[in-house]
């Protein structure tokens, strides 16, 4: 994982549902974001469901840092929310995560 020139970090994580989960789990990520927004050091996070696919969600997530980002996956809360999300979903939390580097054209 790195960060950009500018120490932002970028996140794309991407998780299914269990089968018959799905209705659960958009509730859960639903409320589970308005907190995550508050976080200190978030830039932007935003959930997505996958157009046709409805048990696959998408999260997009920008902070100000890595140690910002160390914040929110160390925040108190998420000790309640990894376990609930774990049961509802496929797979595990880490399986999905892609940290984005990004890139220009040189001018």
């Amino acid at each position: 994982m790195t960060t950009t020139s500018n120490h932002y970090v970028t996140v794309l994580w991407e998780a299914r549902a269990k089968t018959g989960k799905e209705a659960e789990m958009r509730a859960f990520m639903t409320a589970a974001v308005t907190a995550s927004r508050h976080d200190a050091g978030n830039i932007d996070y935003e959930a997505h469901q996958v157009e046709g696919e409805p048990g696959a969600f998408v999260v997009f997530e920008r902070w100000e840092s890595r140690e910002a980002l160390d914040g929110h996956l160390g925040a108190p809360r998420m000790q309640d929310l990894v376990p609930r999300l774990l049961e509802l979903m496929d797979g595990t939390i880490e399986d999905g995560i892609r940290f984005l580097r990004p890139f220009r054209p040189a001018r």
